[in-house]
């Protein structure tokens, strides 16, 4: 297949690569990576690999690596590249930069020298499972990885216990047991949850219930692969009703009785109509 070659301005472009099925990347991100002066990859063989099967050659440029470990001294030379009027595309090894994968320094350094920043948009592993999931999707918290030890991990879920979103997190198949098994003794044993696994892979999997029926799923079936975990958001019923009238008051000081509702509402996770009819009373007196 040919890719069109097309004039690069000097800049860094980041490169959204696929999570899974190699098809699922745009023809934007062919055509950039076909035409960069200098490629940068998180994974130089996972980028070589994905520019053979969509047959983008070389032609001399080789790949930089540039990943958690490589540092400072890969971004001076990167910098230098775009200082000297070059094209720098940067791909992770799978998924979009800088979303719990390397960039962010890089992207940081470059545009504070004033060089342009921008990305071909593509796969996301975070987007796809919430695509998926069932789970309300105006409003999510993206929390990464969560701690390996047990502790740690039971703090880290603490801390986002209240947050008037989906969670999502990625794990270990390793983990996965102990995590879910800590979130439901955390988070609540009855909060719906999803586990996807190998988003858009032969073996793609995305199992639905219950924090306490997925643990008791995975402690007693090991899996493998990619691992997206989705957790709803806290039932309003554990908000007290002084809470939710000492926020409403709040917003009601600049927010029209709607708006306060609305917002309300969807920060405590409680139906809108009884938040708005509290709203209209409040507003009255």
């Amino acid at each position: 297949m040919n890719h069109q070659i097309v004039p690069l301005k000097a800049g860094l472009y980041f490169v959204a690569t696929p999570i899974g099925t190699a098809r699922d990347i745009t023809l934007r991100a062919l055509d950039i990576l076909a035409s960069a002066d200098i490629l940068a990859a998180e994974d130089t063989r996972s980028l070589r690999r994905l520019m053979e099967i969509h047959g983008i050659p070389l032609n001399g440029r080789k790949i930089v690596a540039y990943h958690d470990h490589s540092g400072e001294g890969v971004r001076k030379k990167l910098l230098s590249q775009l200082n000297d009027g070059h094209s720098v595309a940067y791909a992770s090894e799978a998924g979009t930069p800088l979303i719990a994968d390397p960039g962010y320094h890089l992207a940081k350094s470059v545009a504070e020298a004033g060089h342009l920043v921008t990305s071909a948009p593509g796969p996301s592993a975070i987007v796809t499972a919430l695509t998926l999931a069932g789970l309300p999707t105006d409003a999510f918290f993206f929390a990464g990885f969560l701690p390996n030890a047990k502790t740690a991990r039971r703090n880290g879920l603490d801390a986002v216990k209240t947050v008037p979103g989906t969670l999502v997190f990625y794990e270990s198949p390793k983990r996965l047991g102990d995590m879910l098994a800590d979130a439901a003794d955390v988070l609540g044993a009855d909060r719906e949850a999803v586990v996807s696994r190998e988003l858009t892979k032969k073996f793609e999997e995305v199992r639905r219930g219950t924090l306490s029926s997925l643990a008791e799923y995975y402690a007693a079936h090991s899996v493998k692969g990619e691992i997206v975990v989705l957790i709803d958001r806290a039932s309003g019923d554990e908000n007290s009703e002084e809470d939710i009238e000492t926020a409403l008051k709040k917003a009601l000081e600049n927010m029209t009785v709607r708006d306060a509702a609305d917002t309300v509402s969807k920060a405590f996770g409680v139906n809108k109509r009884k938040v708005y009819a509290l709203a209209l009373d409040l507003k009255g007196k």
